[in-house]
């Protein structure tokens, strides 16, 4: 799934990522698979997984779309 940061909190690890139907899911320190993304820009364009955790979508495996993504 796709999906554009709406906010990122860069020392807490936490935000929300839009997906193009308009959902807000959930991002936390658990979202990443590892510290190479260390921060997220308002705006940008991200491929994540969704997973339910205590009741409210999360992302999972967040990763920067590039032009090869596409």
């Amino acid at each position: 799934m796709q999906g554009t940061i709406k906010q990122f909190d860069d020392s807490a690890r936490t935000g929300t990522v839009v997906t193009d139907d308009r959902t807000e899911v959930a991002i936390d320190a658990g979202s990443f698979d590892d510290d190479v993304l260390l921060t997220l820009r308002l705006g940008q364009r991200v491929i994540f997984e969704i997973e339910e955790r205590d009741a409210q979508p999360t992302a999972r495996h967040l990763r920067l779309v590039t032009f090869a993504d596409r």
